[in-house]
Formats: C-alpha cells, sequence, structure tokens
C-alpha cells in the first residue's frame, strides 16, 4: 500500500488504528524467529492429526468464563515459573486480560480467510505445530490458582490439536443451497459459543465450502485476552511468506514519522512562538477529549437509532458479513483531496450510515421505499459516536514478531488499547465529497490530542485502585453510551498464503462486547474488505448496509473524478 500505515493511524504520535485482524497465511517450515522456543516445545506437543475431523453440533449457551482452579505446590526453591525464551509461562494474567474475562464484556476475536483453494487440515496442522504452538499463548492454559477469585496465570499444557482445528462435515445439500448463507450461519452460531477453558483459547474452523469470493473458508476464534489485535496480528504475519516469493515475509507497510521542523523558516522567535502555540492546542484539546470522556461516562448517551443496541447486546448472537471494495478507488479519493485512506473510509462509513438510516427511518413513515430514499427522512441533531480502538505501543503500525518478542524490544505482548470516541455526522448531503473533508476535520483534531493514551492510563488507574470489577463497570458504561466500533487496519501489500492456499480475502472482526454494530476494515493487497458484525434485532439487513457503503464509495469516487478531471 505504497508505505501508507500511517493512514491506519488516529493520532501521529505513534498511536495507530487498531483492529483485531488475523493475517493468517503458513510457511512449510518454521520462521527462524521462532527457533528460540524449540527447546521447550515439549511442553506444547499437539496429538495426531487425522483427516476426518467431524463436529457434530454447536452448543448455544452464553455466560462468563469460569476458570480452572488448582493448587500451586511449591518447589523447594520456591521458583515455580517455567520459561519460554524470555516469556515466564506461569506469570500471571495482566489485569486487562482479566478484565477480558468479564461477562459483560467477554472478549472473542473472529478472522475469517478466504482460500482460492481447498484446505487441506492434515498441511494446516503440520503448519500450525511449527508456527502457533511454538508461542506459549497457545499452548497455556488460564488457570486461577489458590482459592475462587485468586489470581490467573498462564501455565502450559500439552496440546491435543483434535480439539482446537475443527472440520466440520459438509453435506452436499448445505453445499448447493445457498453455500454463503450456510457459511454465514456456521460463524454466526460461532458467536453463540464460548471455549473451554480446559484448554488454550483458540479454535481453528476449516469449511471445505466454495463461497462467491472463495473456494474454501477458514475462520480463527481467539479469546481476546490472548493478545490485543496487534499482538496477534504481529506473529500470524510473522508466520506468513509471500506466495510468490516463498521465503520473503510479507511486505507490510511501516509508519512514516515527519520532524516537527518541516522548515528551514520556523527558527528562533518564530518556532518558539508556534512550539508554545502547539502545545496549549494539544493541551486544550487533550482535557476537552477527556472532559468528554467522563461525560459520557456518567450522563452523555448517543441518540437512539436503529442502530443502537438494546440492554444485553453483549449477550446475543451476532452476524458477520463482509464485502470487497477497490483499494484502488479509496487511493484515487485519497491522492486528489490530499487526505489519508482513513479519512477517505470514516467519509465512506458516515455517507453510508447516511444512507441506511435515511431509509430506515423512512421505512416507518412510507410503504414507497423509492421515494422514501430520495426524501431527507433523518431526524435533526443525531448523536452517534463510536469508539475507535488504537494501538498504545512506542512504536505504532505492525510490528514483526522478532522484534515484538526480543526482550529488549520497544514494542510488548498483550492488551494495550485505549479508546477515541469518533462523532458521525449523520446527514444527507449534496456534495458526496463534504463526508471525506468533514472526516479529515475531526480526524485531524483526535491526531493533536492525547486522548487514546489519557483513556488508556485512566482504565489503568481504576483496574488497579478499584479492581477488575470497577475498570469493567467502566468501559461497559463507555459503550453503551456509544453506538458503535470501528477499526482500519493495514495487511499484507502481497498476496499470501495460508499454509499453502492462497488467500482471496481477510475478514477480521469481533464480539463480545456491548454494541450491536461493529465495522473494521482490512486492506489485502489491491482491495479492501469491510467487516460487518451485527445484532439482527438491530441491523435486520447487514447486505444492505454494505451495499450502502460500497454506492457510497462510487458517489465519492465519481465525485472526485468530476471535479478533479480538469485539474480544478
Amino acid at each position: 500500500m505504497d508505505g501508507e500505515a500511517s493512514e491506519a493511524s488516529i493520532f501521529s504520535r505513534s498511536v495507530a488504528v487498531l483492529g483485531m485482524n488475523l493475517d493468517l497465511s503458513v510457511p512449510e517450515s518454521c520462521m527462524a524467529d521462532l527457533a528460540r522456543y524449540n527447546k521447550s516445545s515439549q511442553r506444547c506437543q499437539p496429538g495426531a492429526a487425522t483427516m476426518d475431523n467431524v463436529v457434530e453440533g454447536l452448543g448455544l449457551t452464553k455466560r462468563s468464563l469460569k476458570a480452572i482452579t488448582t493448587t500451586k505446590k511449591k518447589d523447594g526453591d520456591g521458583d515455580n515459573s517455567t520459561k519460554i525464551g524470555s516469556v515466564d509461562l506461569e506469570e500471571p494474567l495482566s489485569p486487562s486480560a482479566r478484565l477480558l474475562h468479564e461477562p459483560h464484556f467477554n472478549l472473542y476475536i473472529i478472522a475469517i480467510i478466504g482460500c482460492k483453494t481447498k484446505i487441506n487440515p492434515t498441511v494446516v496442522k503440520d503448519g500450525l505445530v511449527h508456527t502457533l504452538l511454538k508461542h506459549p499463548r497457545f499452548c497455556s492454559l488460564q488457570v486461577e490458582v489458590g482459592e475462587k477469585g485468586g489470581k490467573m496465570k498462564w501455565v502450559p499444557t500439552e496440546v491435543n490439536l483434535e480439539n482446537h482445528v475443527i472440520v466440520p462435515k459438509i453435506y452436499p445439500e448445505m453445499d448447493l443451497q445457498s453455500p454463503d448463507k450456510s457459511v454465514e450461519d456456521y460463524i454466526s452460531d460461532l458467536s453463540k459459543t464460548e471455549i473451554d477453558m480446559s484448554k488454550p483459547l483458540w479454535e481453528l474452523h476449516l469449511l471445505n465450502i466454495k463461497t462467491a469470493d472463495a473456494e474454501a473458508v477458514g475462520i480463527f476464534k481467539i479469546h481476546h485476552s490472548l493478545g490485543d489485535g496487534t499482538s496477534l496480528v504481529s506473529l500470524l504475519l510473522a508466520c506468513t511468506r509471500q506466495t510468490a516469493d516463498p521465503n520473503a515475509l510479507p511486505t507490510i507497510p511501516v509508519t512514516k514519522t515527519t520532524s516537527v521542523r518541516s522548515s528551514g523558516n520556523n527558527t528562533g522567535i518564530s518556532w518558539i512562538f508556534m512550539a508554545i502555540w502547539g502545545f496549549l492546542l494539544l493541551a486544550w484539546n487533550t482535557l476537552v477529549d477527556i472532559f468528554m470522556f467522563f461525560a459520557t461516562t456518567m450522563f452523555i448517551k448517543d441518540t437512539e437509532t436503529p442502530l443502537k443496541g438494546a440492554p444485553g447486546v453483549e449477550f446475543a448472537p451476532k452476524r458477520f458479513v463482509h464485502r470487497s471494495v477497490s483499494l484502488d478507488d479509496i487511493k484515487l479519493v485519497k491522492n486528489a483531496m490530499n487526505t489519508t485512506i482513513n479519512d477517505v473510509v470514516l467519509g465512506v462509513t458516515t455517507a453510508g450510515l447516511s444512507r441506511y438510516l435515511n431509509r430506515r427511518y423512512g421505512e416507518d413513515t412510507e410503504n414507497d421505499v423509492g421515494a422514501t430514499e430520495n426524501r431527507n427522512n433523518l431526524p435533526k441533531n443525531i448523536r452517534l459516536r463510536s469508539t475507535l480502538l488504537v494501538n498504545i505501543r512506542p512504536s505504532s503500525g505492525i510490528q514483526a514478531l522478532s522484534d515484538m518478542m526480543e526482550e529488549k524490544a520497544e514494542a510488548k505482548w498483550g492488551n494495550w488499547i485505549g479508546y477515541v470516541l469518533f462523532p458521525f455526522t449523520i446527514a444527507l448531503r449534496d456534495d458526496p465529497l463534504d463526508y471525506v473533508r468533514q472526516a479529515k476535520l475531526v480526524i485531524d483534531r483526535k491526531k493533536n490530542s492525547y486522548e487514546a493514551l489519557y483513556t488508556f492510563v485512566i482504565a489503568e488507574i481504576v483496574l488497579k485502585l478499584f479492581g477488575i470489577k470497577a475498570s469493567a463497570a467502566l468501559t461497559h458504561r463507555i459503550l453503551t453510551h456509544t453506538t458503535m466500533s470501528f477499526s482500519n487496519v493495514v495487511g499484507p501489500l502481497e498476496e499470501i498464503g495460508f499454509y499453502g492456499h492462497q488467500m482471496s480475502y481477510i475478514a477480521p472482526s469481533v464480539f463480545g462486547h456491548p454494541h450491536a454494530f461493529t465495522i473494521n476494515y482490512q486492506s489485502y493487497v489491491n482491495k479492501m474488505t469491510i467487516v460487518l458484525a451485527v445484532d439482527k434485532k438491530a441491523v435486520p439487513d447487514p447486505h444492505k448496509l454494505c451495499d450502502d457503503l460500497e454506492e457510497s464509495l462510487k458517489l465519492i469516487k465519481d465525485a472526485v473524478v468530476a471535479k478533479y478531471k480538469d485539474g480544478k
């Protein structure tokens, strides 16, 4: 994506927009960066793999995770920990990881991978042995030590791949009648169940069903306590290789940093004045954003639009749908308007949501759908905000696993997530480019604020002073007072393989949080995949919403071509 990881950033000070994407492809041999874990691999040896692993059914219960309880026996020297490389296998779960097990914030990452060929389960299992199972989080239990309510620790265990790689039996009638709907139904069912705490909290489901955009589909389901989106993406991308060059890692654009002193004219008194003004503006924006953060926790709520979830929506099953659009079209708009890719997708989202809500509001009063779409049915002053998940790390963007896992690396493993409250201005506009201009205006102001950093710090302080319950209540209140979640993640520039299976798309998402609507943008080669996770009660027609988003991009692109074709 020609070095445009900065397009995915929320603010320029090493804070990148974080999504839950898992760019999963696999080399035939273990990468050199993971070789240092070989000495401890005996703790994580998988069971024998077979071709006919069949899933009889999925349970439909939804509950908070219950930890396995054990009693710790200390050795004579008092040292009870075992290490893989520099990672303590029996280190305590971080407070953030514990938070992600709370009933109202029990998060799972879903990553849908479309492949251009049928998936060979044996090859995939062999690849897992040499890659993911070399990482301690993927072969460790989360165990509660001591009495109930005690601390939880990562404890290594033997991994039986038959319990993690699930290959359901496909019946001919299921494959022929409506394959796309069958796959959607299957993934939706995954959001109704939780992974048993008696095994490491991840699964891989392989569906050899031909859909409209893939010959087969793989679905990773990973509990969010294993790491934030950036950590997991870094790990999984470090296990991949380019399709064209099996020895080459995928190319991920790196965030470009720009110098504050961009001009030689900014010297002396002028530079000092600009520096003071910049500091004051940064401080003011941060204070305003923090005030809005606290006000949102106490009394400011979003408008009750059709997209707003009902109480308890975090327990409802979700529907996952996706639509791929041209990344080149997005870049065309970006270059013509001198914006970023993130500005463009935020503008497209605003336009698409405005079209969708206008139709939904009109359907309540009109029987003529065509007339409804051509008339402004939107209430005035709709407040609709998204929580943008951002990566709080010393180095922004997607870091290679080799950098992240080194003892002295800048980036650390774990959940380092801050929030930015982004307001979407819902309205029908005569000029489609106004949606992009408005998005750029808001995001440029957000870049000049430490909102994400301070929301992360505030959450950590609440967690340490008042405990997990209080921190969970704070997070839950913020999310229930807003409408949706949004993320935009930069993906590989070249086509990559999933254990030798060439990939056609990547569609990451998340469920278990109190939002009825989540949207993720994931780039891959020359396409951008829009991924929606919805509660069917709030969004009964998610494919129509995808149509609105796709049409909004087309209108914005056409407006750019019409306006700038003469060099205007």
